[in-house]
C-alpha cells in the first residue's frame, strides 16, 4: 500500500469520524430509576441534557435517597451513551488494526 493511498484513506475516516460524532451530539439516550421516580437522559457524546424528578420523590427529610437516585440514573445514562458511542465508532474501524493508532472500536 502506498502513502498516498494510506493518507487518502485515513482522510476519509477522519471526516466519517466527525461525521458520527456530529450525529452522536443529536442522538439520546435514557435511564429511569425508582419506578420512573428520576430520568436523566444524555446524548451519545455523554453530555447531560435532561434530569426530570418527580415532585413525590423529593422529601427533605431524605435528601440521600434522592441524591443515590440521581446519580444512579446519571451514571446508567452514561453507560448507555459509551456503548452507543463504542458501537457507532467500532462499526468505522471494525476490522482495521493500525499499530501505533489507538482509535475507540480498534482492538
Amino acid at each position: 500500500m502506498d502513502i498516498r493511498s494510506l493518507m487518502k484513506q485515513a482522510q476519509q475516516m477522519q471526516q466519517k469520524m466527525e461525521e458520527i460524532q456530529e450525529d452522536l451530539a443529536k442522538r439520546e439516550v435514557e435511564a429511569t430509576v425508582g419506578g420512573g421516580q428520576v430520568t436523566a437522559v444524555m446524548n451519545g457524546k455523554r453530555e447531560l441534557i435532561r434530569l426530570t424528578i418527580q415532585p413525590d420523590v423529593v422529601d427533605p427529610e431524605d435528601v440521600e435517597f434522592l441524591q443515590d437516585m440521581l446519580l444512579s440514573a446519571i451514571n446508567e445514562a452514561g453507560r448507555k451513551a459509551e456503548e452507543l458511542s463504542q458501537k457507532e465508532m467500532g462499526a468505522l474501524t471494525g476490522g482495521m488494526n493500525i499499530p501505533g493508532l489507538n482509535l475507540p472500536g480498534m482492538g
